[in-house]
């Protein structure tokens, strides 16, 4: 979502009360509990998942931007660079500098990226969606976009958003440029050229106001489900999660969970909850709640792989310019301090220390083991393949140690001196400062009892290239 685009409010679900004496408390806590030493993405990364923002590359020359978004966030998504607009402005005419920058942004900072979005009947240059085009013609602009574009960044992107917000809130399809010329079939049309476009990327739908059971939802749900009944490549559904504060849905975690039933990751990929402006200590505390809920919510279910905040910093929020009146969405104020809803988020996934400034800087701290379900286990031997220079590379034996079969494993280590992967196969990485994620891909996850894969990675280092212990494994 950006500023300049109109979105409907999220559907007015069960409201989470908040009593006074939580809000108090709730506030309170703000400077006292949250994840300053780790930073939320290590927090998540020791849970298997990742905490995320939205970037905007005009922002990252504010050193007090960069550095939050640095130090909390181990996922970014490009707010505008990968859109249409951006793109391809001109038929044929590709432009890749602002999604370039924040790409090499984030593997400076060992953070994985999420593309954002290949087709969207929205920030659609006009010779697209005024072009006259018969259905033939723009299907093979469609494909020729994804081809480019997904082909520009393949291998770089953790999972690209390949179609956004193609249902209206009763169900019905949006009548998009795409949907009026092409009709039902370019969501799967779309899918296959971004799977043929990058093999390895995580292909996504992504929406708004289907946090919850409706209409919408279950339309998409019925979509994706025959997508999975006729071989369509999809991973993954976005759920945007664009918020009014106190209106979590009641039944986020059933809803997330009934996708994921069908097969495929779930993520909260927009994540921001807006109240009336100005903002007081009761609304605080209920955002608090509220980010603390939604963030359960994802923790427990196994396939919500993780949370995307649409944002670093109120400062740069889209909400008041869409919703007049409405603002303070994000975790961190217009000069870059903690909410209480920072708190909420850090308390869910662990977190125990004090809030961070806006200069405070990010720094290493053990990973925490992960745990495995009952009667699954598995191990991870960690070996140095070769080494140069500055450079060497590294290889992760992951083995099921356990009685019964398992179906993926997360592989979590924090270097000793610094280092940081540049590269990684049959795996899907995701590194902030020392601590480092890796999950399995699709086709080596499922391990018999004693058997083992093995996932390998090139990385840079200075000064000294110690092994990293412990290296630990959680089998799902």
């Amino acid at each position: 979502m950006t500023k300049s685009v109109f979105r409907p409010p999220a559907t007015a679900l069960a409201a989470l009360a908040a009593t006074a004496l939580a809000a108090t408390a709730l506030v309170a806590a703000a400077t006292t509990t949250a994840s300053a030493a780790t930073g939320l993405g290590q927090l998540a990364a020791a849970k298997g998942r990742y905490i995320g923002t939205a970037l905007a590359n005009n922002h990252l020359g504010e050193s007090a931007y960069a550095t939050v978004a640095d130090r909390e966030f181990n996922s970014v998504t490009p707010e505008n660079e990968m859109k249409w607009d951006a793109t391809e402005p001109s038929r044929g005419s590709f432009s890749y500098g602002g999604g370039d920058a924040i790409v090499n942004h984030a593997q400076a900072h060992g953070q994985s990226v999420r593309g954002h979005t290949l087709v969207w009947h929205s920030q659609l240059p006009s010779w697209v969606s005024n072009g006259g085009f018969n259905a033939a013609t723009l299907t093979s602009i469609m494909q020729n976009h994804i081809s480019n574009v997904a082909g520009h960044y393949k291998g770089k992107l953790y999972a690209w958003d390949v179609v956004n917000e193609a249902f209206n809130e009763d169900g019905t399809r949006r009548q998009s440029v795409f949907q009026t010329t092409i009709g039902d079939g370019y969501i799967a049309t779309a899918f296959q050229a971004a799977r043929a476009a990058d093999p390895t990327a995580k292909l996504y739908y992504n929406d708004y106001n289907i946090e919850g059971i409706n209409a919408k939802s279950t339309a998409v749900y019925n979509m994706v489900k025959a997508f999975k009944q006729q071989g369509v490549p999809i991973d993954g559904v976005g759920f945007q999660t664009h918020l009014i504060l106190g209106q979590v849905p009641s039944d986020l975690q059933a809803n997330l969970q009934r996708f994921a039933d069908l097969g495929v990751d779930v993520a909260l990929t927009e994540v921001d909850v807006r109240m009336q402006t100005p903002a007081d200590s009761g609304k605080l505390a209920t955002q608090s709640s509220n980010y603390n809920a939604l963030t359960k919510a994802c923790l427990n279910v196994a396939r919500c792989v993780g949370i995307t905040l649409w944002g670093v910093t109120d400062k740069y929020s889209w909400v008041p310019d869409v919703f007049p009146g409405y603002g303070a969405p994000l975790l961190f104020d217009d000069n870059y301090n903690a909410k209480p809803a920072y708190t909420g988020m850090g308390t869910a996934l662990g977190g125990t220390t004090s809030s961070p400034s806006p200069s405070a800087s990010p720094s290493a701290s053990p990973s925490t083991s992960p745990s495995s379900p009952p009667g699954r286990s598995c191990s991870a031997t960690y070996r140095t393949v070769n080494q140069w220079n500055t450079g060497f590379q590294g290889e992760v034996t992951v083995a099921n140690t356990g009685a019964s079969a398992i179906g993926g494993w997360t592989v979590i280590w924090a270097f000793p001196n610094g280092q940081t992967v540049t590269q990684l196969w049959n795996g899907t990485l995701s590194q902030s400062g020392a601590n480092v994620t890796v999950r399995n891909m699709s086709y080596n996850g499922s391990l018999a009892p004693n058997a083992s894969t093995t996932f390998g990675f090139t990385g840079d280092w200075s000064g000294a290239n110690g092994a990293p212990s412990p290296v630990t494994c959680a089998a799902s």
